[in-house]
């Protein structure tokens, strides 16, 4: 056995785990795409999966002050039905939950073939990345 063969049994799981976890029950022909979102701010990570994306369609845009600053907040509404438990048990986020988005976020370049805007959120609602919806 070469020191590289268990590297390489290593990469092959950690490939497949992966891309187990980006399936979507209602969206398996989504699964490549799931797998190729990768963080805008940070190329190299991926905006993670189904147990950690929400259906956030209603896109809404404001304008607040900080610091003296005339700034545009964009933010969508969590309208998300799905059973969280068929999703790898994601964290529950109630629907009318608003998320606030911010512009390092927002993903511009892998279109959407889910039908719906997504927001990918950790556990404390922070935003991974968010992808509105349309194209492919």
């Amino acid at each position: 056995m070469n020191w590289y063969t268990p590297l390489a049994v290593m990469a092959f799981c950690i490939f497949f785990w992966n891309t187990a976890f980006a399936h979507d029950p209602d969206c398996p022909e989504c699964d490549a795409w799931y797998a190729s979102l990768m963080q805008p701010d940070n190329p190299t990570v991926s905006c993670c999966g189904e147990a950690d994306a929400y259906w956030c369609d209603p896109i809404h845009v404001r304008e607040e002050e900080k610091q003296g600053v005339r700034v545009k907040i964009t933010s969508c509404t969590i309208n998300d039905p799905r059973e969280d438990a068929p999703l790898h048990n994601r964290v529950h986020v109630p629907i009318g939950t608003v998320i606030d988005i911010p512009d390092y976020k927002l993903k511009w370049d892998k279109g959407n073939p889910t039908g719906h805007a997504i927001v990918f959120l950790s556990r404390m609602q922070y935003v991974y990345c968010f992808v509105q919806d349309g194209g492919v």
